[in-house]
């Protein structure tokens, strides 16, 4: 162990954050996350008995190391991930591939686009919201679109509705169930709600609702009553703040030399 790093050391925090590990050549070599900087440094220079052979090669190598402090361990996982992607280190073996945390996307270069879940960005014109921390929780929020916008599943078009459209889980455009533009309107509703902007999507939904009535298509005008229902439930669930519409609110802190800022996005209260 350096001189350095017995220094750097003793001035660990006890706080959750992220460990960047470097070499004489000052090249990072290793990046990690701790729920306590100051135990999980600390434990690579101790007694290495149980330590792995990777663990005993990379301390031998280990120069001088960097800490970034986050508020908390998720704030910690989602660091450790970008910089191992950005720095390719040498004995980071996981996470050095394409996989990555899970998003939303919505297909919006198909014909009767689709909510799916991937771990992969790519430039294709499709819109994408994330990352989630949870693979549950990403899960739990594409059922809950489903519910609420019930947009196509199926990869391919089939001859006949699915079970999807007998159990009013999708609209079945595959055979003209629902015409392009009504369906369009319903990918705009699903886009601006995972945006954050519910009071848009009522405001939508209402109108083309009443139109539906006033046109005779009660079935569809009842399709959108029980999705505005739902979307209303959903928002008023989710409202912490009131009567303040749209705000970015901006915090900063100094202390010593030191600024940290934090900006916090309210949309729809």
């Amino acid at each position: 162990m350096t001189e350095l790093v017995q220094e750097k050391i003793k001035t660990l925090p006890d706080s959750p954050g992220v460990y960047i590990m470097k070499n004489s050549q000052g090249k990072i070599i290793y990046v990690g996350k701790a729920k306590i900087l100051k135990n999980r440094v600390r434990q690579y220079f101790q007694n290495n008995k149980n330590h792995s052979p990777k663990v005993i090669a990379m301390v031998k190598n280990i120069f001088d190391f960097e800490t970034i402090v986050t508020a908390s361990e998720v704030e910690a996982l989602i660091l450790e991930c970008n910089l191992i992607k950005k720095h390719r280190p040498r004995y980071n073996i996981c996470l050095k591939d394409d996989k990555s945390y899970p998003y939303l996307k919505l297909t919006l270069t198909e014909d009767f686009p689709r909510v799916i879940i991937t771990r992969r960005i790519v430039d294709d014109d499709a819109k994408y919201f994330g990352p989630y921390t949870s693979s549950q929780a990403v899960k739990d929020s594409l059922e809950l679109l489903r519910k609420l916008f019930p947009l196509r599943t199926c990869k391919n078009f089939l001859k006949r509705p699915c079970l999807e459209f007998h159990i009013n889980r999708c609209l079945a455009p595959c055979v003209n169930k629902i015409s392009r533009a009504d369906y369009a309107d319903l990918v705009k509703a699903t886009e601006k709600f995972l945006e954050g902007k519910t009071a848009d999507v009522e405001r939508d939904l209402t109108a083309k609702m009443n139109k539906a009535a006033d046109d005779l298509n009660f079935e569809l005008a009842a399709k959108l009553r029980d999705i505005l229902f739902a979307v209303k439930k959903i928002s008023e669930k989710q409202k912490i703040i009131t009567d303040t519409g749209d705000l970015d609110a901006i915090g900063i802190s100094r202390l010593n030399n030191e600024v940290c800022a934090q900006i916090f996005f309210v949309r729809d209260g």
